[in-house]
């Protein structure tokens, strides 16, 4: 992990680089960094919609937190559609399988609660149909403002475009459950630039999402987190030997890894309401090894920033690979330098007997790691599969240092508060 030479020119940091070397010390299986087996037996949300990102109610510090006793959390929703047409094959049968790739495209947010930290019971969608300003609601963070129950939920408005953008409303619950109000008036709040962040002009195929605002512990300042890819144009980024880092001989060649252009980006809020930001520089690149770092997010421990971001097999470089989960970096300030956690950044990854099982993990700061179920293979050959669109089981992490190691299992979308706050 190196920082980058003269990219950003004068800026308030450089970013910190993750190298190919560093992604080629990635090992699947490691039964310190592999999600347990989800069984194709698992319990399912809804039987009406599809579930996938899950963001729990937090507040800035990244506490999980209830409401008067009440846990909420939000999440990508889509419905399931078994008696369209559309979704029927050759013989009648729905086809679940296309059901579920297509989700994105008709993503809504959605809210739930519970009593327990798991047992959810569904609320409903957080915005009325016409209040976001674009067609797809993608992933973010809802973060609970005060003792009068104000949420501020940051999401990305997608199609056209993708903006970052942030909507206001308020919990209220009863003895018997959780209501969102107001959640009316949606707040443009910056888009890529171009030149720190890829434009979609730049590449089809960037990515600019997944909001995640907190304040920074040691300067007290309002910050986001978001992902991004290093601007420039599609197929114009060098990957030299900042980039490659210290390989064996044999692993110099980097094919045409040039097109892999992932960051994690961060902007600091010009106000205390978090509605005036300014993009910095990328805290972590991954020129030439990944071209996702999706929902990243912090755990702040011992005085250390660990930085976690989630990634697929797919999006990998070629000449390097690795699974399906989170990887994680940590630094001892903000801006780094961050260094990959387990030598290689794979902080949870899914078995290589069943590639697919979760995604979208959110390492929360009690250790434990919740994710959605994709898909469970349901034979030996893996030929046959159960898709998910619900909760897996949650996992606890232990993190040590620059290490991070598997410790337990727990129930399906279990997500226990660790503070809970009595509305006034």
């Amino acid at each position: 992990m190196k920082s980058t030479p003269e990219k950003f020119g004068k800026t308030p940091h450089q970013p910190s680089l993750w190298t190919r070397a560093d992604a080629l010390k990635v090992h699947a299986d490691d039964p310190t960094t592999t999600q347990p087996l989800v069984s194709a037996n698992f319990p399912v949300l809804s039987d009406e919609v599809f579930i996938w990102d899950t963001m729990p109610l937090r507040d800035i510090d990244g506490n999980i937190t209830s409401v008067d006793g009440w846990s909420v959390i939000f999440t990508l929703t889509a419905d399931r559609h078994p008696n369209d047409p559309q979704y029927l094959d050759q013989n009648g049968n729905y086809d679940v399988i296309r059901d579920w790739n297509d989700r994105h495209g008709r993503a809504k947010m959605y809210y739930w609660f519970s009593r327990t930290g798991k047992d959810w019971k569904l609320g409903g969608r957080v915005m009325a149909e016409g209040v976001s300003p674009t067609v797809r609601e993608w992933a973010g963070t809802p973060i609970l403002l005060n003792e009068q129950g104000e949420v501020d939920l940051y999401y990305t408005a997608v199609t056209p475009g993708a903006t970052i953008v942030k909507v206001r409303g308020r919990v209220v619950t009863t003895e018997h459950g959780v209501s969102l109000v107001g959640f009316e008036k949606v707040k443009p709040l910056f888009e890529a630039d171009g030149k720190m962040y890829q434009t979609e002009a730049q590449n089809a195929f960037w990515g600019f999402r997944d909001p995640w605002p907190f304040r920074d512990p040691k300067d007290g300042k309002l910050y986001m987190l978001f992902e991004g890819n290093v601007a420039g144009e599609r197929g114009s980024h060098k990957v030299g030997k900042a980039e490659i880092g210290d390989v064996p001989p044999g692993y110099e060649d980097v094919g045409n890894s040039r097109f892999q252009t992932a960051c994690v980006g961060i902007a600091v809020a010009r106000d205390e309401d978090g509605d005036d930001w300014e993009m910095l520089p990328p805290l972590l690149t991954a020129v030439g090894v990944n071209d996702q770092t999706e929902r990243p997010h912090f755990v702040f421990q011992d005085g250390k920033y660990y930085l976690f971001t989630i990634s697929h097999t797919f999006t990998y470089a070629d000449g390097v690979t690795g699974p399906d989960g989170v990887y994680g970096f940590v630094a001892d300030s903000l801006f780094g330098p961050y260094v990959p956690l387990n030598g290689s950044g794979l902080v949870l990854g899914n078995p290589s007997s069943q590639p697919f099982q979760t995604y979208s993990h959110c390492v929360m700061p009690n250790g434990l790691v919740t994710s959605f179920i994709d898909s469970v293979p349901t034979d030996d050959t893996g030929t046959q599969i159960r898709i998910g669109g619900t909760e897996a089981p949650t996992v606890g992490i232990k993190i040590k240092g620059q290490q991070t190691f598997v410790v337990a299992e727990y129930d399906y979308g279990y997500i226990p508060p660790m503070l809970d706050v009595t509305l006034k």
